[in-house]
């Protein structure tokens, strides 16, 4: 029998896709479900980008553009990064993509060989190791402290380089953790990684204007033209500017990678879809943009404050304060070895959100495949009338066992 790839083999299936699927059909059948799992904005796309989309449409853009995309959208980013990020970048150096994920793909398949290692902060975004299992790299996990806001610190990353490390990579604001690297800590990771000229650094920023209460998103690139000229820079309109369906991302790089990425999207998807880059382009450059993510990220905010009041009475469940991103990480470890009424024994953060689906009809993501056993992410990117409802059963559940 003809053999599945080896590469197709080694990726791990998702513990989570039980727990979505069975929210789902729980759904259907007009259970009232609360769900903690959503993984985008519950904004509609502004309707000035839709009309961009629209407008693109009546005149006919539905041709092929450039693989690594359209003129004036790589320009409208380049311009982003020089006005939020005080970063200079040619149009040349940036390739657009088919989503952020599709960038993380393309950096790693750009500058991994068989055996490379990448250092992943762990907790991290489930996604990352997979992407570096399939570009033939190896994945070097740095267990961070919950104490230190499970953050890299400088100590870790220069421990954890070997002679094999090609790449680090951070992402700021972190999903799952919500945690955000100031300037003075993304400083010291440059200046540890100044002294390893052979490794690249991966900057996933794609949260980077949902943060709260500090100052905006610094970028590890920022810090000198060695570290900028080795950084490849992703990000893309999917949280910004609630275009997740919309599928535009891309990178910033160096010129040599630029073209390295360019090429190899030219022969597996070529361009992104052509209506949505130039919705991804009415985005950038229309005025309504700040007061539609001003009003979004005040909605965030309002409930990110709830949830961190009322996680404060919920003892024995622990979290930790999100200051980006739209998630929480609850720590549920003191749950184990417990019983629900129904006497499933809670063993495991996948244990605890399967009993909680199926026992209270809520949702939440289990952080195993995170890096994070003992915790449950839960998106606040629901309604605060869902995350009041939610909240009230999660600790009527905690409260059950014995």
């Amino acid at each position: 029998m003809a053999r599945i790839a080896l590469r197709a083999q080694a990726v791990s299936p998702s513990l989570t896709l039980a727990i979505t699927a069975q929210a789902k059909r729980m759904k259907v059948e007009g259970k009232a479900v609360v769900s903690f799992g959503a993984g985008e904005p519950d904004f509609n796309t502004p309707d000035y980008i839709c009309k961009a989309a629209k407008d693109a449409l009546d005149m006919g853009l539905t041709k092929y553009t450039p693989a690594a995309g359209t003129e004036a959208l790589r320009a409208a980013v380049a311009d982003k990064l020089k006005a939020d990020n005080h970063l200079l970048y040619a149009p040349e150096d940036i390739v657009i993509s088919n989503g952020a994920k599709h960038a993380l793909f393309n950096a790693f398949s750009a500058i991994l060989d068989e055996g490379d290692e990448v250092i992943i902060p762990a907790p991290y975004w489930l996604t990352y190791p997979e992407l570096v299992k399939l570009c033939g790299g190896v994945n070097e996990f740095v267990r961070t402290k919950a104490e230190k806001g499970f953050k890299l610190t400088a100590a870790e990353l220069e421990k954890a380089i070997t002679p094999k490390t090609k790449a680090g990579l951070i992402n700021n604001p972190c999903n799952p953790t919500g945690a955000v690297y100031s300037e003075k800590e993304l400083k010291a990771l440059a200046r540890v990684l100044e002294k390893h000229e052979e490794i690249f650094i991966i900057s996933d920023e794609i949260y980077e204007k949902l943060i709260y209460d500090l100052p905006p998103c610094y970028s590890i690139a920022e810090y000198s033209p060695q570290i900028k000229a080795r950084t490849i820079l992703v990000n893309g309109v999917s949280k910004t500017y609630a275009m997740t369906g919309w599928r535009i991302g891309y990178t910033a790089s160096d010129r040599a990678v630029a073209k390295a990425i360019a090429g190899m999207q030219s022969h597996t998807t070529s361009n992104p879809n052509a209506i949505a880059q130039y919705a991804a382009l009415g985005a950038y450059t229309g005025s309504e943009g700040e007061a539609f993510l001003a009003q979004m990220r005040q909605t965030f905010d309002t409930r990110r404050k709830y949830m961190i009041e009322t996680l404060e009475g919920m003892q024995p469940l622990t979290y930790i304060r999100p200051e980006g991103a739209f998630y929480m990480m609850v720590g549920v470890e003191k749950l184990f070895g417990k019983q629900t009424p129904r006497g499933v024994k809670i063993e495991s953060a996948y244990s605890f959100a399967t009993a909680l689906l199926s026992e209270c009809e809520v949702a939440v993501i289990p952080c195993e495949p995170f890096g994070a056993d003992g915790y449950v992410r839960l998106s606040y990117a629901i309604s605060l009338e869902d995350i009041k409802e939610g909240l009230s059963r999660i600790k009527a559940f905690a409260d059950s066992l014995r």
